[in-house]
């Protein structure tokens, strides 16, 4: 009975497969790229066949068209690719065959008509993504929708209208006031308003009322906290070194200055090349120093017999990769063993962009202290008021010692020649002063080398040692350091380091735009080289990469991909405007649509606005009615656009993992304000710290560093925090652009249930409690304010009601500890609501 069952799941499984149409662009283009492009593409058309667009595979070549629509078996591709054509080997040539599955895919599409789309460019076309933007005209949709301010189309709401149009849609209406207040709230800081901001922004009457509060949101220093956490995702940023030992590591520096950078809205193109080379600029300051650990957060392996230079390699590539990735949108490290499969990057051209990043100190792979730290001037940890009590342990353990030096000295009188000569150095260093004359460090080493086995030494001395640890250090960060003496680069065959290829100095992609002329071009070069008019990908992946956190997906919905393999932009002109828009507003003004015809919005376009402003685009986004709409589902989308490609509404979204602690804790009222400064250990499970191959200490911290925000949260990336983890945080090892977003029951439990959300139910049960509400239904209204911004509903709020009088039942007392035990249950119940962890 059961293999039966498993025949029929299998059979159900192949049928259903069987049923999906065959995908072109997806699944047999790039098929066709991999095997067949090198002889029949753009290069090269061996007997006049060209393969790189279906109309090519259609027209044919020197034996006639490669494929018949509906008719697999008498196509050529199918017949050579299975080696049963007369008088054509089996193909590709010089290469393994395909296997059936492939050979199936092919012919699946073929019977089903061979459908390519209409528009399908062929390989010797420059991909749209290589092409320098040009600033489209903004369009004049016929319907004249715009926001509250009697003004002109906003220019976003011009292009999504415009589209929208052609799928004879309309736009969504905008959200009520509460929803636009926390979504921007959350958005823009990361933090949920308060119920006094909300009665303040509902109170409101201003035309621009709501540009006021985007105003005051983006001048607030926790906008530097919140998206500088989105920056940090693509630094793959870390407080430890990674592999197995994962030792920690202080960069924090480098966070804070991520975030003081944004706060001050530092114009993204300097932004990036301090962040890749603000060790080369004249003069750098210890600022721009710090910003180089962009290229730090690279893992460091401290493991007994590796090899150093390997991992050294590793760390180099990680950074080839990184940024490839984070500034181009490109999968670069694709060519790391061969040319690019898909994109016009040859394996030689991804060496040449290693070449810039190969001449940096090195990173203490197997030798435990990394190169590249910079001590910062004037700065040390916090005491944490132990001189006293250091002072005192250093008394006692040296009045202990000297009632020992007489057995010592009889000791030393002992030793011979030999002995002596075996000694540690610092024991030989002490043995030459008189004991009076010794530092208590010195008498502990001569005599923990006299008599090791002293419980009463050992004792006082662990007590001593214990303390020293926690005395003040200096603080350091991880930062960038050029050689004096470049290093040669070299094509590495099949990625392989060990074995050495072409000699390569150090260059740029020729597909993209070249780098003005250098000799010696160095990390500096590069990072100017990104933000150049001439550079077609930057400002697009950079404005995309913002786009999908204010929609859930990019305008490119392939965030990391811009090659031609990713998918094309669902609203081309308007990726083009805002990348334009991004790296030079000035040159939008006076950008207007004919008289006739309605005004695009022009006090958007501000003067005040500079080139490369993270802000401005941030303004820009958040005052669109596009962005403005209700996340409703409408039915007439449920088939034309299921996934709100075309934006006819808002998307909903869950917080991210961070944002899902900070908004508990502000609901609270626990919530640190504090910015920037060391890690921070908020309470975690038991036993987390013994997963990895090193065992670690886990003190949860106290005062406040137990209550800030979850940016600050220590982040050991062998044992990440569960919290963060669960709620699909990065791991840190690899530059992350787009976090997913899971929906599991351990999220659920994790909000019940571990310690540091009880925390937060307690405190807010308790707060709850202190308003000066009349009755249990006004406190529930204060308790879903608190979290939602919003008043419940009749029926939640009786549901609400009837759990709070389970829980104070007839049965159970109702003293004030009972009281608090039964708001801390419904407090629990609202923290984990969906739309308390959701933005709508």
């Amino acid at each position: 009975m059961k293999s039966r069952c498993f025949s029929l799941a299998v059979g159900a499984l192949a049928l259903a497969q069987c049923s999906a149409a065959a995908d072109y662009l997806r699944e047999v283009k790039p098929l066709l790229a991999e095997q067949c492009y090198k002889c029949h593409g753009a290069q090269q058309q061996k007997s006049e066949l060209r393969l790189d667009t279906a109309a090519f595979a259609l027209k044919g070549g020197e034996s006639g068209p490669a494929l018949k629509p509906g008719k697999s078996a008498e196509s050529l591709m199918i017949q050579t690719t299975k080696g049963t054509h007369d008088s054509i080997a089996q193909m590709p040539y010089k290469k393994p065959p395909l296997s059936e599955a492939q050979i199936a895919l092919l012919a699946k599409w073929i019977d089903e008509g061979a459908k390519a789309p209409a528009d399908e460019q062929p390989e010797t076309a420059k991909h749209w993504a290589f092409i320098p933007p040009q600033r489209p005209t903004v369009p004049s949709p016929k319907s004249n929708v715009q926001s509250a301010k009697p003004v002109g189309l906003h220019p976003i709401d011009a292009f999504i209208i415009a589209r929208l149009e052609k799928e004879n849609l309309s736009p969504a209406a905008e959200a009520d006031r509460v929803t636009l207040l926390r979504r921007v709230s959350l958005d823009l800081t990361g933090l949920p308003p308060t119920p006094e901001e909300v009665d303040a922004f509902l109170s409101d009457a201003r035309p621009d009322a709501y540009e006021r509060i985007v105003e005051r949101l983006l001048a607030s220093p926790h906008y530097g906290e919140r998206w500088g956490r989105w920056w940090l995702d693509g630094a793959r940023y870390g407080d430890s070194n990674g592999y197995s030992i994962d030792a920690p590591r202080q960069i924090w520096k480098y966070r804070d200055w991520v975030v003081g950078a944004l706060n001050r809205d530092l114009p993204f193109d300097q932004f990036a090349s301090e962040q890749l080379a603000g060790d080369l600029l004249p003069n750098a300051t210890v600022e721009q120093k710090i910003a180089t650990g962009f290229n730090r957060n690279t893992q460091i392996n401290q493991e007994g017999g590796i090899d150093p230079e390997q991992f050294r390699v590793e760390s180099v590539m990680d950074r080839v990769n990184t940024f490839s990735t984070v500034f181009l949108g490109l999968t670069i490290g694709c060519a790391q063993c061969h040319d690019h499969k898909f994109d016009p990057i040859s394996q030689r051209e991804y060496y040449q962009l290693y070449a810039f990043f190969n001449n940096t100190v090195e990173d203490g792979h197997g030798k435990g202290t990394p190169g590249g730290v910079l001590e910062i001037p004037g700065e040390i940890e916090a005491a944490e008021s132990l001189e006293k009590e250091l002072q005192e342990t250093r008394e006692e353990l040296d009045r202990y010692l000297n009632t020992k030096g007489s057995e010592v000295a009889k000791w030393e009188e002992s030793l011979t020649d030999e002995a002596r000569s075996k000694l540690k150095a610092p024991v030989k260093t002490a043995l030459s002063k008189p004991w009076s004359e010794r530092t208590v460090d010195q008498k502990r080493a001569v005599y923990a080398a006299f008599k090791s086995d002293d419980a009463d030494f050992k004792s006082r001395n662990t007590k001593l040692t214990r303390l020293e640890r926690r005395e003040p250090k200096a603080i350091t960060t991880l930062v960038m350091q050029e050689l004096k003496q470049p290093r040669e680069s070299v094509v590495f065959i099949k990625g392989d380091f060990t074995r050495p290829g072409d000699k390569v100095k150090p260059g740029v992609p020729a597909a993209l735009h070249s780098m003005a002329s250098n000799a010696s071009p160095n990390r500096l070069d590069l990072a100017r080289w990104i933000s150049e008019p001439s550079n077609p990908i930057t400002a697009r992946v950079i404005v995309n990469r913002v786009w999908q956190q204010y929609f859930g997906r990019g305008l490119v919905e392939t965030e990391n991909d811009f090659g031609t393999q990713g998918t094309k932009p669902t609203h081309p002109e308007l990726l083009d405007w805002l990348a334009c828009e991004f790296q030079n507003p000035r040159s939008s003004r006076g950008n207007k649509a004919p008289s006739e015809k309605p005004e695009t919005d022009q006090s958007l376009l501000t003067s005040a606005a500079t080139n490369w402003s993270l802000k401005h685009l941030h303004r820009l986004i958040v005052t669109s009615a596009t962005y403005r709409q209700s996340s409703r589902v409408r039915p007439e989308l449920a088939t034309v656009d299921p996934n709100n490609r075309l934006l006819a509404r808002q998307s909903r979204v869950r917080l991210d993992a961070e944002i899902v602690r900070d908004a508990a804790l502000s609901a609270s009222g626990l919530l640190s304000p504090k910015i920037g400064g060391p890690p921070v250990y908020p309470p975690q499970p038991d036993g987390v710290m013994t997963l990895g191959q090193v065992k670690r200490e886990w003190k949860p911290s106290g005062g406040e560093d137990r209550y800030r925000r979850a940016l600050y949260t220590h982040f050991w990336r062998a044992t990440p925090h569960p919290a963060l983890s669960v709620f699909d945080a990065p791991d840190g090892f690899s530059a992350c652009t787009r976090r997913i977003r899971s929906n599991t029951p351990l999220q659920a439990l994790t909000l019940l249930n571990d310690q540091q959300f009880y925390e937060f139910a307690e405190a807010l049960a308790a707060r709850i409690l202190k308003a000066s509400a009349k009755s249990d239904s006004e406190r529930i209204d204060h308790a879903f304010r608190l979290c939602l911004a919003r008043t419940p509903s009749k029926v939640e709020r009786q549901r609400l009601e009837q759990l709070l009088a389970q829980q104070l039942s007839e049965e159970r007392s109702n003293d004030d500890p009972r009281r608090k035990e039964a708001w801390t249950t419904l407090a629990r119940v609202v923290l984990n609501l969906d739309e308390t962890i959701t933005r709508e």
